[in-house]
């Protein structure tokens, strides 16, 4: 039975540190746009290179 005073307290703290992260979340943007991170997944822009300017010399392939 002693243990309740020490259980209740811990468990009520964990819910309010629980509450205080979740308000802190949604008060700084984290969920504001939940689409745009798994649709960037599938874009290729990131994987392209740059295509060399026209007047630079042709580069010779590597041999691995």
């Amino acid at each position: 039975m002693d243990i309740l005073y020490f259980m209740v307290p811990l468990g009520l703290v964990l819910v309010g540190v629980g509450l205080w992260a979740f308000f802190w979340a949604v008060g700084s943007g984290q969920f504001d746009d939940l689409d745009s991170p798994g649709w960037s997944v599938l874009s290729d822009e990131k994987g392209k290179q740059a295509t060399p300017p026209e007047n630079s010399p042709p580069q010779e392939p590597r041999e691995p």
